[in-house]
């Protein structure tokens, strides 16, 4: 019984003195380019594939309108990567998540670089 009593103890006195955890959550706002994938299907090739280059040039844009500091940070080379050389490495359904995946990296970006 002493040995439960002093093993009680113990766990409980390690748990009390820790720092509250503080978590930061970040709204991202659902993509406006996203395609339907029923209607989106139903385009041809062409509309398709001109659709997603527009909504690249757009990102790209976006990417290299931000700071130094932005440009400094592991993530912007990550997106350029995105951007660039896994896009064209992709299949056309595959590089609309690409493109997504990207934009979510840029949003953090901007939302790092901004000023607070």
């Amino acid at each position: 019984m002493a040995f439960l009593e002093r093993r009680t103890r113990a766990q409980t006195s390690s748990i009390l003195p820790q720092k509250p955890l503080v978590i930061t959550l970040i709204v991202m706002d659902r993509l406006a380019h996203t395609p339907k994938s029923a209607a989106w299907r139903r385009q041809s090739f062409r509309h398709r594939y001109d659709e997603l280059e527009l909504r690249r040039a757009e990102l790209a844009a976006r990417l290299r309108v931000l700071g130094d500091a932005a440009q400094k940070h592991p993530g912007y080379k990550r997106a350029l990567k995105l951007l660039n050389d896994i896009y064209r490495r992709e299949r056309l359904p595959q590089r609309l998540a690409v493109l997504q995946a990207a934009a979510w990296l840029i949003n953090i970006l901007e939302k790092l670089s901004s000023p607070a």
